[in-house]
């Protein structure tokens, strides 16, 4: 596996205002690591989350905090890396704190595949 990182930044409207930071994202996967997603459904697998929700709330201001939650979350699936996902950032230490997650979430990945490819049968590991 391969991953594949582009970061870039556009401006706001008629380049005034803020500065939005750009991450494209994207794994490169051999064949065996692709067949090993689809084999075990490893597609929907959430690699990185960059918040959870604690109080969910209730009635209108319950829904109105989980959707404003769901709008700024970010949420890179097996399925993202391998197709692609652009993530966008109002600051760059935020875009460079997910860019730092990814790398560690598709390092722990790339173990999961080779791993699950292992079940059924033996490894042996020289100590």
């Amino acid at each position: 596996m391969e991953l594949l990182l582009r970061r870039d930044q556009k401006s706001g409207m008629m380049a005034m205002g803020s500065v939005t930071f750009v991450l494209d994202v994207r794994a490169r996967l051999t064949n065996q690591e692709q067949a090993n997603i689809s084999r075990y459904k490893l597609g929907k697998a959430v690699l990185n989350t960059k918040g959870e929700i604690a109080d969910r709330g209730s009635g209108l201001l319950g829904l109105a905090s989980r959707l404003a939650f769901k709008a700024m979350n970010i949420s890179v699936s097996v399925d993202d890396l391998s197709g692609g996902k652009r993530i966008e950032c109002k600051d760059i230490v935020e875009i460079l704190a997910v860019e730092g997650q990814i790398k560690e979430a598709a390092q722990t990945f790339k173990q999961v595949p080779d791993a699950a490819a292992h079940f059924g049968g033996e490894e042996v590991i020289a100590i």
